[in-house]
């Protein structure tokens, strides 16, 4: 099965059972959204490159890989939503950081290493927008 459909299918099925089940006077649904990935460089502009050993984010107006599909099928799943779901949209902040995987500042880890986040700056950006969301 393609892994989009197979996406959809599982965040429908997920969309449906919040529906039918979540009573939003006692509780809050949270949806992390997508992570991206920096395999190529043509995502940020520099095709001979990958973010292996990147350390600076990419700056510019535009991430010029444009939006993940994956983001799209979370946008269309979420807006059929009936009850509301906070929407932690993480992607656009994400993708400019090109810079934020360990594998630049490891020596022990060789390798890009483009779907662990474990530098200081991000996650904790995505910490501050779930905490800005619950006490909301």
């Amino acid at each position: 099965m393609n892994r989009l459909v197979a996406y959809y299918k599982g965040l429908t099925t997920w969309a449906r059972w919040v529906n039918l089940n979540v009573d939003p006077t006692k509780t809050k649904v949270f949806f992390q959204g997508i992570s991206p990935t920096h395999y190529e460089g043509k995502d940020w502009r520099m095709p001979s490159k990958s973010c292996q050993g990147e350390s600076q984010p990419y700056f510019g107006f535009r991430y010029p890989a444009g939006t993940p599909i994956p983001w799209v099928v979370v946008n269309k799943v979420l807006s059929r939503i009936k009850k509301p779901v906070y929407w932690l949209d993480i992607t656009a902040l994400s993708q400019y950081r090109k810079d934020a995987h360990p594998s630049a500042y490891s020596g022990e880890h060789r390798g890009n290493d483009c779907s662990h986040w474990c530098l200081p700056g991000l996650p904790d950006t995505w910490n501050e927008l779930l905490y800005a969301a619950i006490f909301s």
